[in-house]
C-alpha cells in the first residue's frame, strides 16, 4: 500500500486531476440515483398517507395519474367481509387552477374525501377538516410549486384567498403539507361533495377512484386480500398497501422513460469514472515501467506488481469518493429546495455509490495490469 501511495503522490497535479475526475463520476452517480429515488418516493407520498390496509382500484389503473373510476358498490361489498373495520371512498382528479395573481391556468391534483372519516395521515388536514364541509372550501398544499401563486405566503399573512377551479369559485380554508411529485406540482384536499361540485361535468357520485379499507386488529391482511380477490368481481383490483405502493413505483420504473433515463445516467457516470481511472493508472504504469521491470529482475512475482496497481485503484476510489460525497450533500439540498422533491442522502445510496466507485476503479486497475505484464527486465538491462 505504501508503494502505491508513493507512486500516486509522485506527481501531485496528476493525482489532483485524477481525483477530480473520479469525484465528477461519483457526483454523476449520486445525482442520478438521487433523482431516481426522489422520483419514486415523491410519487408514493400520498400512498403512504392513506390510513388503510387494503385498497380497491380499477383494473385499468396503473398509477395515480391514470386513475380510472369504479363502482362504489364494490367497496360496500368489501365491507361485508369478516375483519373489515371501516371503508372510505376517495375521489381523485386533475382540475384547472387559476392563479389568483396572474390568472394563468395550471393543472392541480385534487383529492375528495368524506370529512367524517379519518382517512389521511396529514395532521393539518385533520385539524381543519370541518372547514371543507363548507361548500366550495378547499385545503391547499403549502409545498405546491410557485406557478400556482403565492398562496402559502398570502394565507400566512391573514389574507382571504379565492380563485377558480374548473371555472368554479373556491376559497382556501387552510394549508397542509404534503409535497410535489413528478405527476403533481400542487395538491388540494376537499370534501367529496365539493369535489363533485368542482367536477360536476366530468364525475358522478358513486364512481370512485380509490377504496380504502381498514381492518380490525389482528386480522391477516394477506389472507383477506386473497379472499376478496376470489369473491369480488373482476372489475375491481384488490391490493395490500405495500402492493399499492409497488404498483406506483413499477409504473414509473418500467412504463415511463424517466426511470430508464436515470438508469442510463448512472451507467454513464460509472463508465466515465472507469475511463478516467484507467487512463491515470495506465499512464502511471507506463511511466514506471522500468521500475516494474527492475522489481521483476529482483525476483518479485507479477502478483506483487498487480497488487501495487490494485492498491492504487482502491486509494483513488476512496480519495475521489470523499469530495464527491461532500459536494453531493450541497447539491441535494439545492435540488430539494428548487424542486421540492424528497432528495436526501441516505446510508443505502452512500454505500451503493462507494461500492460502485471501488468496483469501477478495480475494473480499471485490472485492465491497466496488462501493461505491467509487458515489463520485461531484458528490455531494461
Amino acid at each position: 500500500m505504501t508503494v502505491a501511495w508513493l507512486q500516486l503522490t509522485h506527481k501531485k497535479p496528476r493525482l489532483i486531476i485524477a481525483l477530480a475526475g473520479i469525484a465528477f463520476a461519483v457526483i454523476l452517480m449520486f445525482m442520478q440515483l438521487g433523482f431516481s429515488d426522489g422520483l419514486y418516493d415523491s410519487n408514493v407520498r400520498l400512498h403512504t398517507k392513506f390510513k388503510g390496509d387494503i385498497f380497491l382500484i380499477s383494473p385499468r389503473t396503473v398509477a395515480l395519474n391514470t386513475l380510472k373510476a369504479f363502482s362504489q358498490r364494490r367497496l360496500y361489498q368489501a365491507q361485508s367481509f369478516d375483519g373489515v373495520k371501516s371503508v372510505s371512498s376517495i375521489y381523485i382528479d386533475f382540475a384547472f387552477w387559476a392563479n389568483p395573481q396572474n390568472h394563468t391556468n395550471r393543472q392541480i391534483f385534487t383529492i375528495g374525501i368524506n370529512p367524517d372519516e379519518d382517512v389521511l395521515d396529514l395532521p393539518e388536514v385533520q385539524e381543519n377538516i370541518d372547514k371543507i364541509k363548507i361548500p366550495d372550501v378547499v385545503l391547499f398544499d403549502r409545498d405546491s410549486r410557485s406557478e400556482f401563486g403565492t398562496i402559502a405566503a398570502d394565507f400566512d399573512q391573514g389574507k382571504t384567498i379565492t380563485t377558480e377551479i374548473n371555472n368554479r369559485r373556491i376559497t382556501i380554508g387552510a394549508l397542509f403539507k404534503l409535497g410535489t411529485s413528478f405527476a403533481a406540482n400542487g395538491t388540494l384536499v376537499t370534501s367529496d361533495l365539493n369535489f363533485l361540485r368542482i367536477f360536476s361535468n366530468q364525475r358522478q357520485k358513486g364512481l370512485i377512484d380509490i377504496g380504502v379499507i381498514r381492518l380490525k386488529p389482528g386480522v391477516n391482511t394477506k389472507n383477506l386480500v386473497e379472499d376478496m380477490r376470489r369473491e369480488l368481481p373482476p372489475d375491481v383490483n384488490v391490493l395490500s398497501k405495500e402492493e399499492f405502493i409497488q404498483l406506483e413505483k413499477e409504473y414509473w420504473r418500467s412504463s415511463t422513460a424517466i426511470g430508464f433515463i436515470f438508469t442510463v445516467g448512472t451507467i454513464m457516470g460509472f463508465m466515465v469514472g472507469a475511463v478516467i481511472v484507467y487512463q491515470i493508472l495506465y499512464s502511471d504504469v507506463s511511466e514506471h515501467l522500468g521500475e516494474y521491470a527492475t522489481l521483476k529482475a529482483m525476483g518479485y512475482k507479477s502478483t506483487f506488481l498487480f497488487t501495487i496497481v490494485f492498491h492504487e485503484a482502491i486509494i483513488l476510489s476512496v480519495l475521489g469518493y470523499i469530495p464527491g460525497f461532500a459536494l453531493c450533500l450541497g447539491l441535494y439540498d439545492m435540488t430539494r429546495n428548487a424542486t421540492l422533491l424528497p432528495i436526501f442522502m441516505n446510508f443505502s445510496r452512500a454505500s451503493t455509490v462507494i461500492s460502485l466507485t471501488m468496483f469501477m476503479c478495480a475494473i480499471s486497475g485490472a485492465i491497466a495490469m496488462r501493461k505491467v505484464q509487458s515489463a520485461d527486465p531484458a528490455d531494461i538491462f
